[in-house]
C-alpha cells in the first residue's frame, strides 16, 4: 500500500471574545501567551512537513507561534477552503440578541445544525464539501508527506467526517480543544485512518 498523506490538523488559540459574539469567520485575536501548549505541540509536530494554515488572524497568529516554540517547515501557505464555518448575517453580532430577534431560525439552526444556514451563511454540509476537496486535492500534491494544517473546530471535524465517511451530524459529537492535534491519514486508493483525535500533550 502506498504511504498516506499525514494530517496534522492544530486547532487554534483560544479567541479572544470579550462580548461573546457569533464569530465564525470574524477575524478576532488568539491567545499565545502559554509556553507549555506551544512547546509541547511543537515537540510533536514533525520536522519536515508542509505547512497550510486558514487565512485568518487567529491560525496565522497560532502558526507563528508554534514555529517560535520549536515547530520546523516552510512558511505556511494560507488554504481558504480550510477556515471556519460563515454564520452569514449573524456573524459578529451578539448571541443573545440574534436569539431575540431571529427565534424560529435560531431555533432551527441549532436543531439541525448540519443542514441548517444561517441567513446568507453556510451549513456545516457546505464547510465538509469545501474542507474534503482542500484535503484530496493538497493530499494530491503531497503524497506520502507530513501536513501540518493549523485551522478550526469546525473544519476539523469536516476531516473527520471525510476521512471516516461520517453524515456530517455525526462528525459534529467530535471535540476539538484550542491548539489540540487531531491526525488524519489518507491514502492515494481513497482509504483513510484516524491517528488521534483532540491530542493535548501538554498534559502528559
Amino acid at each position: 500500500m502506498s504511504a498516506p498523506t499525514r494530517w496534522w490538523l492544530v486547532r487554534h488559540a483560544p479567541v479572544i471574545n470579550p462580548t461573546n459574539a457569533i464569530y465564525g469567520q470574524v477575524d478576532l485575536d488568539c491567545d499565545v501567551t502559554d509556553e507549555t501548549v506551544f512547546s509541547s505541540v511543537a515537540r510533536l509536530l514533525p520536522k519536515d512537513a508542509f505547512w497550510l494554515q486558514s487565512p485568518l488572524a487567529r491560525t496565522r497568529k497560532t502558526a507563528a507561534a508554534l514555529r517560535a516554540a520549536g515547530a520546523q517547515g516552510p512558511d505556511p501557505v494560507d488554504e481558504p477552503r480550510l477556515m471556519e464555518q460563515h454564520f452569514g448575517d449573524w456573524q459578529g453580532g451578539d448571541r443573545k440578541q440574534i436569539r431575540e430577534r431571529h427565534p424560529e431560525a435560531y431555533r432551527r439552526f441549532w436543531l439541525a445544525p448540519a443542514d441548517e444556514r444561517a441567513p446568507n451563511g453556510e451549513s456545516f454540509v457546505d464547510v465538509v464539501g469545501r474542507v474534503s476537496e482542500a484535503l484530496d486535492e493538497w493530499s494530491g500534491k503531497l503524497p506520502g508527506r507530513d501536513v501540518v494544517a493549523v485551522v478550526h473546530g469546525g473544519p476539523i471535524r469536516a476531516a473527520l467526517a471525510h476521512a471516516l465517511a461520517l453524515a456530517p451530524e455525526r462528525a459534529l459529537s467530535f471535540h476539538a480543544e484550542t491548539v489540540s492535534v487531531t491526525r488524519v491519514d489518507l491514502y492515494p486508493d481513497g482509504q483513510s485512518a484516524v491517528v488521534f483525535v483532540n491530542a493535548t500533550p501538554w498534559r502528559f
